[in-house]
């Protein structure tokens, strides 16, 4: 399982060595001189010292610039002081330390000779890769580096970690790993080339295989069992329950809303999960979290009895209503119809946001569906009962307008409470076509109470009703065969609207106007003339008087005839048994 990234050198990405898969007659020869290492090593310690053995010997002398060391030999050796030196530049070896040491020199200028500590300990580190690789051991070391396709780790010397062979899944970010130890398999390593290729994945693939098979024989449906997030996803959660994933779906999360399952968990939590189906022959498990918990609705009737005020916080806004959650697993809509009783909300958002605590009513609940529907008007008082109480119709009372409109005015009466004057109660006399040019917003005004219909919510008000109805004593002002005089007030295809006083109006119908047919009205007066009529009708209850031109002479004479008769009713009867007298004596004397 060779790549590009299996070779390295030192700290820095090599270019790819075509000797380490081509030349097997030099990896042979190293290979068997790695095997005879260790025996070399020990036995160069009791010959001869060579150039290039490795000796042990005892520290002596610590001077500014040489650590000396006897390795019983004629002459004493010198190693560098840096080579000793911490990362702190402290010495870390006394005078009595024994230390291993590779001969450089058996002799310099100053007769002393040369040794190397550092190099005596690549040596070794040499012989332990070799001894760990042959025996399939495991080595330690600390990752310090990013580098081309992968991680440099410090073993002792720098060995390359593939980014593949770094973990059992990619790993996204190599630099939260620079400091952390690990343990590692050797995958290869060259020591005449200084390459060494390590594998963190190899350790986890058999950890994990440990696991998975200790998992499959106790995993069962309905165990209670616990594993580390592994992956979040947009549906569910992947679960390492022990060299096998599982998958918690999001909808088995919680009992309540959850957007995202990243609200919920987060990567490496640990966590407790039911198993709710096991496929062994597949190995698919699926989890759930929230059934690790009771059914909050199981027992909500008894919670949330209809009528009970609770306390919830909104977690969700729509054009509709509002969300609110009223425990973990259980929320409630609030319907925008049952916010206010006053206000006209449109949009649930201009009066509430989410995060906000609200006291609400139960107002129903359906734990089939799982639905509870509330209400926040409902615990406060109905200000309707008060205003039908308060205000019974009749009742004369002041306030502000609130508004005008082409129907009418709005009129301020409690907090939150309009009444409407429609425009057809504004006036008895005045004909008004906009009540705008009578009212302005802000105006104190006078109002009637007409009617309280507190099912619809709906406050009906009049200002004309303040004063006396002209139309209730019509029958003794005017009466039938009555000739008026009034002015003009409007000319329509079908008549002529007189005024007969401020309030009544009179029409002369177009086939009232003369004897001769009228084409149009307009063609007979115009409006603001003052003309003469005879009332031929009266309707009061439709509000209606009917007049007319062409019968005014023939109405007067017999108006005139009639008031002439009523006046002399006395003088009429002697004049009639006059009559009778005259007539009975002229037929005697024919007789």
């Amino acid at each position: 399982m060779e790549n590009k990234d299996d070779v390295v050198q030192g700290n820095e990405s090599m270019p790819e060595d075509k000797n380490v898969d081509t030349n097997t007659e030099l990896e042979d020869e190293d290979a068997r001189k790695e095997e005879n290492f260790e025996q070399l090593f020990e036995s160069s310690l009791n010959n001869t010292l060579q150039r290039g053995e490795v000796v042990k010997g005892t520290v002596i002398q610590v001077t500014p610039n040489y650590i000396m060391v006897d390795v019983g030999y004629k002459s004493e050796g010198q190693v560098s002081i840096e080579e000793f030196l911490d990362e702190n530049g402290e010495v870390t070896v006394n005078i009595g330390d024994e230390v291993h040491v590779l001969v450089e020199k058996r002799e310099n200028q100053d007769g002393f000779m040369v040794l190397s500590k550092d190099k005596a300990d690549k040596l070794k580190i040499w012989t332990d890769i070799s001894r760990i690789y042959n025996e399939d051991d495991v080595i330690e070391g600390e990752i310090v580096s990013r580098i081309k396709g992968g991680l440099s780790v410090d073993i002792g010397i720098n060995a390359f970690l593939p980014g593949s062979q770094i973990d059992l899944r990619p790993v996204r970010d190599f630099e939260e790993l620079i400091g952390k130890r690990f343990e590692f398999k050797i995958l290869k390593f060259n020591r005449r080339q200084g390459n060494i290729v390590l594998s963190r994945r190899a350790i986890l693939e058999k950890e994990r295989e440990s696991l998975r098979k200790k998992t499959l024989e106790n995993l069962e449906e309905g165990a209670i069992v616990e594993g580390f997030v592994k992956n979040i996803t947009d549906y569910g959660v992947f679960i390492d329950l022990g060299g096998i994933d599982g998958l918690l779906h999001i909808t088995d999360l919680s009992w309540g809303r959850v957007n995202h399952p990243k609200d919920i968990c987060s990567m490496g939590d640990q966590m407790t999960v039911k198993v709710l189906k096991f496929d062994r022959e597949n190995e698919r498990v699926s989890l759930g979290l929230k059934q690790t918990t009771p059914d909050p609705w199981t027992d909500a009737v008894e919670k949330y009895p209809i009528g009970s005020k609770v306390t919830g916080k909104v977690v969700s806004l729509t054009d509709y209503g509002a969300f609110v959650r009223l425990e973990e697993g259980v929320e409630g809509l609030v319907h925008v119809s049952e916010m206010s009783w006053t206000q006209k909300i449109r949009y649930p958002s201009k009066v509430l946001a989410v995060g906000d605590e609200i006291l609400t009513m139960v107002l129903d609940i359906d734990t089939s569906k799982k639905r509870i529907s509330l209400g926040m008007k409902q615990v406060e008082p109905n200000p309707w009962d008060i205003v039908k109480e308060k205000y019974p119709p009749g009742t004369r009372i002041e306030g502000i307008v609130k508004n005008v409109t082409d129907f009418g005015i709005f009129v301020g009466v409690e907090e939150g409470v309009d009444g409407l004057v429609h425009i057809s109660d504004v006036s008895w006399k005045q004909k008004i076509k906009n009540p705008s040019e009578l009212y302005q917003k802000g105006q104190t005004v006078e109002v009637v109470v007409l009617n309280v219909d507190q099912e619809n919510e709906r406050f009906s008000l009049g200002i004309k009703q303040l004063e006396a109805d002209p139309w209730d004593n019509i029958s003794e002002k005017y009466h039938l065969g009555q000739v008026i005089s009034g002015i003009v007030t409007n000319i329509r295809d079908f008549g002529i609207f007189v005024e007969l006083e401020e309030g009544i109006e009179g029409l002369v119908h177009v086939s009232e106007i003369g004897k001769e047919k009228v084409k149009h009205p307009g063609d007979f007066t115009q409006v603001g003339e003052k003309i003469s009529a005879a009332i031929i009708n009266i309707v009061k209850k439709e509000r209606k008087i009917g007049l007319s031109i062409k019968d005014l002479d023939e109405v007067t004479e017999k108006a005139d005839i009639k008031r002439f008769l009523n006046n002399h009713e006395s003088a009429v009867s002697n004049l009639g048994e006059l009559l009778k007298e005259e007539l009975e004596q002229k037929t005697e004397r024919e007789t």
